[in-house]
């Protein structure tokens, strides 16, 4: 009798078949004014499904010391968040990219820095033009609520937050996007500070790279503005920071939660 074989053909096709990307499912906040012009924003709640591997978080600007007193406090209390947080993406294969602006020189020696710099440059598409209307806060004076003077006093990440192997660094948009079109990222999950300058506004940051087609998320219970009580609106500094973070769900990118990313990697297929 001639042994059957077509369990072990099926097993040789289903072997050479590609491996389903890992994903997971995430649930975003935006706003929308479905009547344009009328400055009545709601509140919109949607999930987006991430391929992991196309998928990167940025820490920005998460120092070791800042000028101001109350935002180095606040940072603080940040990183005890954030580094489990970090621990968690990496056993997801999400790749870590540490972004602390003007500190290049201290990891000019660190692997991690000389990853992305040996990756060769793409240069990014023209620029999408979108609104970019005034912030709902006032920070012209610098935002700080304890009264200190500015200086340099950042040299590094704060040493809270742990830099993998794996991880590369930058402070550089035109580095960072040619390291996510060199991997085939598409979708950053951004975190650290500020949120009113910094996360907006750094070459690597939320304007930039939605300008350049790279799709960001801001993960809103791991960042914080500066924001002093005493300038307009004249609202609390956690208040602040939450107008702000509504305005960019308004006109920038939508936002998560960290517990909600948490959530996605434990449900994920």
């Amino acid at each position: 009798m001639t042994p059957l074989r077509c369990p072990i053909l099926s097993l040789l096709v289903l072997a050479t078949l590609p491996a389903t990307a890992a994903e997971i499912t995430v649930d975003l906040r935006s706003r929308v004014e479905a009547f344009k012009g009328s400055g009545e924003w709601r509140e919109v709640r949607l999930q987006q499904s991430l391929p992991e591997e196309k998928t990167a978080v940025l820490i920005c600007d998460m120092w070791d010391k800042h000028w101001c007193r109350g935002a180095t406090e606040r940072v603080g209390g940040l990183v005890t968040r954030m580094a489990p947080f970090l621990e968690a993406a990496r056993k997801q294969g999400i790749q870590i990219i540490h972004a602390p602006s003007e500190t290049m020189d201290f990891y000019q020696d660190a692997p991690q820095r000389k990853r992305i710099l040996a990756i060769g440059r793409v240069d990014p598409p023209p620029p999408l033009v979108l609104p970019d209307p005034p912030l709902p806060i006032d920070d012209k004076g610098g935002g700080c609520d304890t009264p200190d003077q500015f200086y340099k006093a950042w040299t590094r990440e704060h040493p809270g937050l742990h830099i993998a192997e794996a991880d590369v660094i930058s402070d550089n948009g035109a580095e960072i996007y040619s390291f996510l079109r060199e991997r085939g990222i598409r979708n950053l999950l951004v975190m650290g500070v500020h949120v009113n300058m910094c996360i907006l506004n750094r070459s690597f940051a939320i304007k930039q790279m939605t300008r350049w087609g790279i799709r960001c998320i801001l993960v809103r219970d791991l960042t914080d503005a500066m924001y002093s009580p005493q300038d307009r609106p004249w609202v609390s500094h956690d208040q602040g920071t939450q107008l702000v973070i509504e305005f960019i769900e308004k006109y920038w990118a939508p936002t998560t939660t960290s517990a909600d990313l948490l959530r996605a990697f434990t449900r994920k297929p």
